[in-house]
C-alpha cells in the first residue's frame, strides 16, 4: 500500500487544509471553524495536529502536558489529545505512523500519555491500540476513565489524574449540566441542540464552555471536550442528540 504523506497543520496552511473530523457535516460548519480557531490559538503552546494527506479521519493531536487541556499531572510528558484512524484505513499501519510522529517529537520528554476508558467508548481514545504499542495503565478515575502512558526514560515518573477528577461530580446539583470546549468541531452545534431538547423535556440545563487552560486543567472529569452531568453526577461524554437523549438521561 502506498503511504500518503503526513501533513502538519500550521498558521499558514490551516486555512486551506481540512481538519479531518466534521469537514463534511454542513450543520457543524460553525463548530468546524471554531475548532480551527481553537487550534490556531494552541500552536504557540506546542500543540501539534498531523494528518495523513487523504480525505478522511486519519490524524493525531498532541501537546506538552503543561499546556494540555486535561486535568492530569504529567510533568515533561507529551499528551495525545485526539487520535483517529477510521474506515478503510484501519489496520493499514497509518496509526503506527502517526504515533511514531508523536514519539519522534517527544525525544526531550519523559514519556507520552493518553486518556482512555475501561472499554471502547465514543469520542475516547481506544486503549487497545495503545496497549499493543507498549503503553501501560497508570491511573483511573470515576466512572470509567483510564490513563495510559509510555515512558521514554527509565526514571520517568508515572502520570496521574488530578484529585479534582476522582468523584466525577460537578457543582450544579439541579438538573443537567453540560461542559464543552471547541477542541471538537461537533460540540457547538450539539450544545445548542441539547438546550432545545432539555427545554422540550422540561429539564433545567446549565451550559458552560471550558474556554481557558486553567478551567480545563481543573475540570471535574478527565475528558474536557464534552461532558453531561445530571443532578451533579457525571453521565456521559457521548455527544447527545434527540435519538440518544432518552438512553442516557431518561
Amino acid at each position: 500500500m502506498i503511504m500518503e504523506k503526513i501533513v502538519k497543520l500550521t498558521d499558514k496552511n490551516i486555512i486551506e487544509e481540512h481538519i479531518c473530523c466534521g469537514f463534511s457535516d454542513k450543520k457543524c460548519k460553525y463548530g468546524y471553524q471554531a475548532k480551527k480557531d481553537w487550534l490556531k490559538a494552541r500552536f504557540k503552546d506546542g500543540f501539534v495536529f498531523k494528518k495523513v494527506d487523504i480525505r478522511g479521519k486519519v490524524f493525531i493531536e498532541y501537546v506538552p502536558a503543561e499546556k494540555a487541556w486535561v486535568p492530569i499531572d504529567a510533568p515533561n510528558y507529551m499528551v495525545i489529545n485526539c487520535f483517529w484512524v477510521s474506515g478503510r484505513y484501519k489496520g493499514t499501519g497509518q496509526g503506527k505512523r502517526l504515533l511514531q510522529e508523536c514519539i519522534n517529537d517527544s525525544k526531550d520528554k519523559d514519556g507520552i500519555v493518553v486518556i482512555s476508558s475501561d472499554k471502547k467508548r465514543p469520542f475516547l481514545n481506544d486503549k487497545k491500540f495503545f496497549k499493543m504499542q507498549g503503553f501501560e495503565l497508570c491511573d483511573t478515575a470515576e466512572p470509567y476513565f483510564e490513563l495510559w502512558y509510555k515512558p521514554l526514560k527509565c526514571d520517568a515518573l508515572k502520570p496521574k489524574f488530578k484529585d479534582c477528577t476522582r468523584n466525577a461530580v460537578c457543582d450544579n446539583k439541579d438538573g443537567l449540566t453540560l461542559y464543552y470546549t471547541n477542541a471538537c468541531p461537533f460540540t457547538e452545534y450539539y450544545a445548542a441542540e441539547l438546550e432545545v431538547i432539555a427545554a422540550e423535556k422540561c429539564y433545567k440545563i446549565k451550559v458552560e464552555k471550558i474556554d481557558t487552560l486553567e478551567k480545563a486543567q481543573n475540570h471535574c472529569v478527565p475528558f474536557t471536550h464534552y461532558g453531561i452531568f445530571k443532578d451533579g453526577k457525571f453521565v456521559t461524554q457521548h455527544i447527545l442528540n434527540k435519538k440518544n437523549f432518552e438512553k442516557f438521561i431518561e
